[in-house]
């Protein structure tokens, strides 16, 4: 009786097997997709590359007060704060980050960081394609991660021109918040 049992559950299993064989695979169309993300699929909690955030007025939100730093497990943030003036104001508060660095050689996505800020300046965007060849490519620096305009509700303005399908250009091009293209 027993090795009745499993011939019938090896059989019920290899016929489930046999049956998905012949079913048509079903894949992500990356990276020959359309839009932004070249066919890849996300979910809303995916934690890509990170994104300083600019508020209403396109100051930075950034008042350097290290507690992402504090919080991050692997040491990966480097910040140095420096004071706003009158003539050159670049946040809202009284310091603004003069540097910010993350060493992606080192972050483990974690969140401690986005959790920690009190200003909702440093989120997780959905850039994924981080990889690279030499080590020292992977130290992102302020201007590669601060976004060119204040963010909306359901858009990432870092990588989504909204209803074009296609990349911003990097933010470092319009830091300044001059040249931003139309519809952003």
């Amino acid at each position: 009786m027993g090795i009745v049992k499993n011939i019938a559950a090896i059989a019920k299993g290899m016929s489930i097997t046999f049956g998905e064989m012949f079913k048509p695979t079903e894949v992500e169309n990356y990276p020959d997709g359309a839009g932004p993300n070249r066919g890849a699929m996300f979910q809303e909690r995916f934690r890509g590359m990170h994104v300083l955030q600019r508020d209403e007025n396109g100051l930075e939100k950034c008042v350097a007060c290290f507690l992402c730093a504090a919080a991050c497990p692997s040491n990966c943030i480097y910040i140095e704060a420096a004071d706003n003036t009158e003539t050159n104001r670049i946040s809202g508060a009284e310091r603004y980050a003069k540097v910010y660095n993350i060493d992606y050689n080192r972050c483990i996505f974690c969140g401690y960081c986005v959790e920690a800020c009190p200003t909702d300046a440093i989120t997780h965007g959905h850039g994924f394609e981080l990889a690279s060849y030499n080590a020292s490519g992977l130290v992102y620096r302020k201007d590669q991660l601060l976004a060119g305009t204040p963010a909306r509700v359901g858009a990432n303005a870092i990588y989504n021109i909204e209803g074009t399908g296609r990349l911003v250009p990097k933010p470092a091009q319009y830091s300044s918040g001059a040249d931003v293209p139309p519809g952003t």
